[in-house]
């Protein structure tokens, strides 16, 4: 703590850290009758070591400034470049036999209506970029109720169907590489169709008239990103310059199931 004065025990290179009084307990000493720590003295302003400041000691303590993480060794950053944004929609259909609804709607049947109501918070995205194209394959689960008349009946009745209906959708993005990001919103219904009387093969192998077609049109955004890295000088480079680099094998992709 520095080198300690040959005289004085509180003497050093730096000074002294109270006067002699003060050492000897005269006084005006700490410990005196004036003193702080006297019981039967009144409290008294805060002179220490012959100081000058007749204020109240007030003492605001402050935690030593944490360094939370280490100083950056570099003025460049990591961003996402925006390869293409696109509005785009998808169709989820099926054609469904009668025989697949609960109960079985008899064959020759008039159908009345059909209520479709699609699950959207259920839906299935499986997504993958090839080179130029954005190719998007999921499941929508729907609940059907279709009203229908059987022949020769003039009572409506009623049979319901739940299942998921299939959509798929490869979108052109000029530009994008397999090692892009897909960013894509919740999808939007923008509107549901049925056709019944579709064609469709029966059981025997016959080809009737006994089904529904289901159609399900879907909106949503597409936007394709890519992590790049941007200077001082807003110079900007790919972080991984063969993301494009064509491969002789096309790719082919296994998805999940939901």
């Amino acid at each position: 703590m520095g080198n300690l004065g040959s005289k004085d025990p509180m003497n050093s290179i730096w000074g002294s850290a109270c006067s002699d009084s003060d050492l000897g307990f005269g006084s005006d000493s700490r410990f005196g009758n004036n003193s702080r720590f006297d019981p039967h003295s009144n409290k008294k302003s805060c002179k220490v070591c012959k100081s000058q400041d007749a204020s109240v000691c007030k003492c605001n303590f402050r935690a030593p400034e944490r360094q939370l993480a280490a100083p950056l060794n570099s003025d460049c950053v990591l961003v996402n470049s925006v390869v293409g944004s696109k509005a785009v929609q998808k169709v989820a259909e099926a054609t469904l036999p009668f025989t697949a609804f609960t109960p079985a709607i008899p064959a020759g049947s008039t159908i009345v209506s059909v209520a479709v109501t699609p699950n959207l918070a259920g839906v299935t995205r499986n997504t993958t970029i090839i080179r130029d194209k954005v190719v998007n394959i999921g499941l929508i689960p729907v609940t059907i109720v279709v009203t229908f008349l059987a022949p020769g009946s003039t009572t409506p009745a009623t049979a319901t169907l739940s299942t998921s209906l299939p959509f798929q959708e490869h979108t052109d993005f000029p530009g994008a590489c397999p090692e892009d990001t897909v960013i894509e919103p919740a999808l939007v219904v923008e509107g549901i169709f049925a056709q019944p009387g579709v064609p469709v093969i029966g059981t025997t192998g016959l080809v009737t008239p006994n089904a529904i077609l289901v159609k399900i049109v879907l909106r949503t955004t597409i936007t394709v990103t890519r992590q790049v890295i941007v200077d001082s000088h807003g110079g900007i480079c790919d972080v991984n310059e063969r993301r494009c680099e064509t491969t002789t094998t096309p790719p082919t992709s296994t998805l999940p199931a939901p």
